[in-house]
């Protein structure tokens, strides 16, 4: 039935890289059509079975009824357990009887199973019929314009959608979640254990933005690794003081009294959401930077006390020409992006560089690369150093749209299209403009026009003082000679009643810097006649 032979590496071998991603590609859609294929198998045995159950009611304690069944066939035909075949049962049914829409994506290879298999658990606790169906549809028409997205953003995304459809279901889901909250320790070999838990999001939010605090305040010569360090970072913690470095060095900055962040520091945990959520206006769900999506209710809760910031207005333009972005326009930047924006990348924004799509031109900053929010992005290191090192005709290149799509042209020539995270979980994520184009354009001549005005003035007032210093240097050195004539000829005082002052000292020729000419002497009131 199926051709079970593959290439050899000898025919891969001349294949081009170009015909090598192709392949990459096409086995990836048969490996979805042929998983959803099975399913559909799964399903329709599960159907027979179910059928064909008996009902005798004097023998329903012995009854093995059609799921038990079609279980142990699967796990027979599979070799697989018992576990993993109900799993494989319930998954056939959810795409047979709940979101047929998303399984006919997975059987046209559109989706792949990562993103079937989130969709199913996600979407479990929704029971309604209507609301299911409702959902499926929303999330078919949605799911196949993803592309490049990581297993979290793709989470997110359906918990938005399930959030907007059925709230309670997501309560419910955070109920259950949050009565199942624990820690525990397995103890391992040779001395170490396995340290887990179960805690709310914003809890392990801060968790991990502590550990991480701790493990960079060593100095750079510490030769464990940062998930070393985040490890022992644990441990510091629980003794209440700083992660000691290991470098050895007696002047080692990060020894106690040095640049340690004290134990205490703050943590700082970004949640995204509208105003409109914050005033409980909107049940619409908020974002937590670096754990996902949180329902309205959670929202509320964590800012209650927190420092917010709105972004309403886009930023100005006039640091367009500068290369660093403002805060406000940085601000603007990570809130629409909330992630990484190369295909696939997860990196939360917080640690993103911004990059400039077009390149920022340090030299003639007005010939192109302006630093405003259609041609800034999320990147992480590794991202923004691969574009930086690895871009060009023969490299990564990459395009942005005006709404903040990002085109991405892989060495190969393939093509992947980024949406910005906050455009999928938002509404209206991009802040409004409020001024148009020419009305900016305006506003920013205006202001140059009136700094010129100013400059102006005191250009005049500065060349005026220049002409008068120049002029008192000139009276100067001719009052002077005339001083030196008088003693190289007569070598006595002039008795004239007129220029008196050549009898007085010779001046200096040069003017002390805070030197200002006389105000000029007062004009009579009335004519001399």
């Amino acid at each position: 039935m199926f051709e079970t032979r593959g290439a050899s590496s000898a025919d891969l071998d001349q294949l081009t890289p170009e015909q090598l991603v192709t392949a990459i590609e096409s086995a990836y859609r048969q490996e979805s059509a042929l998983t959803a294929r099975r399913l559909a198998c799964v399903a329709a045995l599960l159907r027979r079975r179910s059928g064909a159950e008996r009902r005798d009611p004097d023998l329903a304690y012995a009854t093995i009824d059609g799921a038990e069944q079609t279980c142990a066939e699967v796990a027979a035909a599979l070799n697989v357990s018992s576990a993993a075949a109900a799993y494989q049962v319930h998954c056939a049914e959810m795409l047979d009887t709940r979101l047929r829409r998303i399984g006919a994506l997975l059987a046209d290879g559109r989706i792949d199973w990562r993103t079937a298999q989130l969709t199913i658990s996600r979407t479990d606790l929704v029971n309604d019929d209507k609301l299911i169906a409702r959902l499926d549809e929303s999330l078919a028409a949605r799911i196949s314009k993803w592309q490049g997205w990581s297993r979290q953003r793709i989470v997110n995304a359906i918990d938005r959608q399930v959030l907007a459809i059925d709230p309670d279901a997501a309560r419910e889901r955070r109920r259950r979640a949050d009565d199942e909250r624990e820690i525990g320790i397995t103890p391992h070999p040779d001395g170490m254990a396995e340290l887990w838990g179960i805690v709310t999001g914003a809890d392990a939010t801060a968790f991990d933005r502590r550990l991480s605090q701790l493990a960079t305040a060593v100095c750079r010569n510490d030769p464990r690794t940062l998930a070393q360090r985040r490890a022992d970072a644990l441990g510091a913690l629980a003794a209440g003081g700083p992660l000691a470095c290991r470098c050895g060095s007696s002047n080692c900055p990060a020894r106690p009294g040095g640049a340690v962040a004290p134990t205490g520091a703050q943590v700082l945990v970004n949640v995204v959401a509208t105003a409109d959520t914050l005033s409980g206006k909107s049940q619409q769900p908020g974002y937590v930077e670096g754990y996902g999506v949180i329902d309205a209710d959670l929202v509320r809760e964590l800012t209650a006390s927190a420092t917010r910031h709105l972004i309403v207005d886009l930023p100005s333009e006039a640091g367009a020409l500068t290369y660093h972005p403002s805060a406000a326009l940085d601000r603007a930047v990570r809130c629409r992006d909330l992630t990484c924006r190369f295909p696939g990348c997860s990196r939360p924004a917080r640690v993103c560089d911004i990059d400039h799509t077009i390149p920022f031109n340090h030299t003639d900053p007005g010939a192109g690369g302006r630093t405003v929010l259609a041609n800034l992005k999320c990147l992480c290191r590794k991202h923004h150093r691969l574009k930086t090192f690895h871009g060009g005709i023969t490299g990564w290149r990459d395009e942005q749209l005006p709404d903040g799509v990002v085109i991405w042209t892989s060495p190969t020539g393939k093509t992947y299209r980024t949406v910005p995270a906050g455009a999928e979980l938002f509404s209206n994520p991009a802040p409004r403009r409020s001024r148009t184009r020419a009305d900016e354009r305006a506003a920013r001549i205006a202001r140059a026009r009136n700094r010129n005005h100013v400059q102006r003035r005191a250009n005049t007032a500065e060349q005026e003082l220049r002409q008068a210093r120049k002029a008192e240097i000139e009276a100067r050195k001719f009052r002077n000679h005339m001083r030196d004539m008088l003693f190289l000829f007569k070598g006595d005082r002039s008795t004239s009643p007129f220029c008196t002052w050549v009898n007085d000292p010779r001046e200096s020729e040069e003017l002390p810097p805070d030197w200002r000419p006389p105000p000029a002497p007062p004009v009579p009131d009335d004519p001399p006649f």
